[in-house]
């Protein structure tokens, strides 16, 4: 019998053609992989043709998808071409670490995260060894730029040495090891003769050397242990990459794979990819760029005395002359090929949960593929693709599986028929929907009893109210009985004025909207109306008492029903709360008594003189200028139109300020700071062009005919007299 242990490094290419080329050389009639037992079954499933790497191992506790680990595999992963040698060649493949059973034991007993490659990379103990600062610098110059068999009995020496010499090594390691061993006596008993063992470099030394039966029996006796299963899932690079906090991870997944799968020229064909990164960036870059490019890398390799340009003498050139020293364009090669944005697919006779297998056949359906890189959606609800896409997106949501996002500032109404998404696949997702799985088998089904679920558990008025949103939003009419029943009876508990309040937006917005999706809005405004009643009742109590912070929450809350009622079809209601704000305004605190004043001008229940009368009193000497500087904020927050077109107010309020002393104006000016800049920059320049032709005396400016004008008396009669005429003066008569 011959047993040959390969030691590697996880995701390496040089390690992936070594392996390979070493496999073919040694004809296995078996071939023994690091990675969990319980996925022996899955191994078939690499030569499917719709299988494309990355993609990784998942393993869960049923149930308990949180206690989960994964083993990504990419298409230069050496494991990975084990296995599609294996396949191939026709040749067994089996796992042989530690199974995923005992590995999420130990999660849940406590223990640190299972992790299925060591956490201390022994690579970048052997680089420093060399005298090599950069780990990945080192590999590639003994490892992947030279490339052969003979690099594992190297490596193995290396390793044997450095476990020598450490003090302690990870008890983890050991028990593994010790199911390595075992595993390997019992594929000796079954009658293999050529075994071949494709293992992370540290283990080599514990596998070549074989203690006794006895021993690693008692290190494996009574380990913990759970029921676990396993399933392929799509992996990404962004996910093998340090940054993602991978243990075995590396800094340079899409350049590992350009090197494992350029067939020649690796660094003039890279430099071209990114050139063309650069051009469809819309930035030029031409084939003089990328020529340039490549005498330099291979200068800057010579200089360092290195067999081929790395990724450092690569980056270094396109930074000089593709990028003409530019860091941002740097960075965009970095994401878009150093790293790589490139996301797995696995076929679909892979065993999935029914949440899972539903999802894949909507997304089919409704022609959304999962992608690694964001990719933006512009939806028209009018059309029942789109319609059925924002569906669904809405129901993953509530089922906390954010595939996709909304994209604020563009068009998040509901009332709309547009709405923008952006959507971006991560491996989690899958993990995500097997934890989803619980409450249904279908997306529908699921999201309608994760409603269900909240409605039943939730505390908070407005948390229902949001959750009422979502269900229209999802189109889960089954659910959106019971859950207004639980909006009704906590709104007739809660007697907190704010939370009915806060929750109140929500609540219209689907009322008002809901015909535009097809759901009945009438019993969504039934429960409306009946909170706008509790909230006018309670009103004139909750805006008493009051800091200066509750003060500004309070009048954003005012603006949010203001908002709401306005959206109401029951016309009594806001007529309702109209009177509740009128009635509030002599006994309101500054800031709020200047909103409520705003909100009935611009309701027409104040007119413009009532107000200016109003801001007058508000503004006047015998006011603190605190007190003052609130009711001017409450008054004008959110627009400054209302001034660029009444000059009587915005004399009001120059005169006010004009008037403060130095100390009094220095108290104010975080309000006012605060006021002016919500306004829009044409409105502020508006305001200051107006301003500069006032006195500071409170009285608007007057407008006084040059004494050089040449005016035509008898055509501004004629002006004079029509306007006379229109507002029903008596007729003017000239002198």
């Amino acid at each position: 019998m011959t047993t040959l242990v390969y030691g590697i490094r996880h995701h390496g290419p040089g390690s992936a053609r070594s392996v390979r080329a070493a496999l073919a050389g040694q004809r296995p009639d078996i071939v023994l992989i690091e990675g969990p037992p319980e996925a022996d079954d899955l191994v078939a499933l690499a030569a499917d043709p719709e299988m494309r790497p990355p993609v990784a191992l998942l393993g869960y506790v049923p149930g308990e998808p949180r206690q989960a680990a994964f083993w990504p595999f990419a298409v230069f992963s050496p494991e990975w071409q084990a296995i599609t040698y294996a396949l191939e060649a026709g040749v067994p493949v089996r796992f042989c670490d530690l199974p995923a059973a005992h590995q999420l034991a130990r999660k849940a007993a406590g223990e640190e995260q299972p992790e299925p490659r060591r956490r201390t990379d022994p690579v970048s103990d052997l680089a420093a060894a060399a005298g090599y600062d950069d780990t990945e610098r080192w590999w590639e110059d003994v490892v992947e730029h030279v490339p052969g068999p003979a690099v594992f009995d190297a490596l193995a020496e290396a390793i044997a040495i450095l476990r020598a010499d450490a003090e302690d090594l990870d008890a983890r390691d050991a028990v593994r090891e010790a199911y390595m061993r075992r595993v390997l006596r019992r594929t000796a008993r079954e009658g293999f003769e050529r075994i071949a063992v494709v293992c992370g470099a540290w283990h080599v030394p514990a596998l070549r050397q074989m203690p006794s039966a006895a021993a690693d029996d008692r290190l494996l006796r009574g380990l913990p242990k759970v029921k676990a299963a396993m399933t392929w899932v799509p992996w990404t690079y962004g996910r093998l990459s340090y940054a993602s906090g991978y243990g075995a991870g590396i800094r340079s997944p899409g350049w590992y794979d350009h090197l494992f799968s350029s067939p020649g020229q690796p660094i003039e064909r890279w430099l071209a990819r990114a050139a063309a990164v650069l051009r469809a960036d819309g930035v030029p870059a031409s084939s003089a760029h990328v020529i340039e490019s490549v005498r330099l890398a291979a200068a800057l390799a010579a200089l360092r005395g290195r067999p081929l340009a790395g990724l450092e003498e690569v980056t270094e050139a396109a930074h000089a002359v593709l990028c003409e020293g530019s860091d941002l364009l740097v960075a965009l090669i970095q994401r878009k090929l150093v790293v790589g944005e490139r996301l797995g697919t696995v076929p679909p006779a892979t065993p999935m949960v029914p949440l899972q297998r539903d999802l894949t056949d909507q997304q089919r359906r409704l022609r959304l593929r999962p992608e690694a890189e964001a990719r933006d959606y512009d939806l028209d609800l009018r059309k029942p693709n789109d319609l059925a896409r924002s569906r669904l997106l809405y129901r993953l949501a509530l089922l906390d599986v954010p595939w996709g996002r909304t994209q604020q500032g563009r068009t998040r109404n509901i009332g709309t028929f547009r709405e923008s998404w952006q959507l971006t696949w991560r491996p989690e997702l899958d993990l995500a929907l097997i934890e989803a799985s619980m409450w249904g088998s279908t997306v529908a089904a699921a999201a309608t009893q994760r409603a269900r679920s909240i409605a039943a558990d939730a505390a908070a008025l407005d948390a229902l109210t949001a959750l009422t949103e979502q269900c229209l939003l999802a189109d889960l009419g089954d659910a959106l009985t019971e859950v207004l029943a639980a909006v009704r009876d906590r709104a007739a508990l809660d007697t907190d004025v704010a939370h009915l309040m806060a929750a109140l937006p929500a609540l219209v917005r689907a009322a008002r909207y809901g015909d535009v999706r097809g759901t009945d809005p009438a019993r969504l405004g039934d429960v409306a109306v009946e909170m706008v009643t509790r909230i006018c009742a309670g009103l004139p109590a909750a805006v008493t008492s009051l800091d200066e912070t509750a003060e500004r929450a309070m009048r954003e809350r005012i603006d949010a029903v203001h908002a709401a009622t306005g959206l109401l079809a029951d016309t009594t209601s806001r007529e309702r709360w109209l009177d509740t704000l009128g009635r509030l305004v002599p006994r309101c605190p500054p800031v709020i008594a200047g909103r409520l004043t705003r909100l009935l001008l611009d309701a027409a229940r104040v007119s413009a003189d009532e107000a200016g009368l109003r801001m007058s009193r508000a503004l006047s000497a015998a006011v603190p200028a605190p007190a003052a500087a609130g009711w001017a904020e409450g008054f004008l927050a959110g627009s400054g139109l209302l001034l660029v077109h009444d000059d009587k107010l915005l004399a009001l309020a120059d005169g006010w300020l004009a008037g403060l002393s130095a100390d009094a104006f220095t108290a104010v000016l975080p309000a006012l700071r605060r006021t002016f800049g919500e306004f829009a920059p044409p409105e502020r320049r508006a305001i200051g062009q107006k301003t500069a032709l006032l006195d500071g005396s409170g009285r608007g400016p007057v407008v006084v005919a040059d004494a050089d004008e040449d005016l035509d008396s008898e055509r501004a009669m004629l002006a004079a007299r029509g306007a006379a005429l229109i507002l029903g003066w008596p007729p003017l008569v000239t002198s």
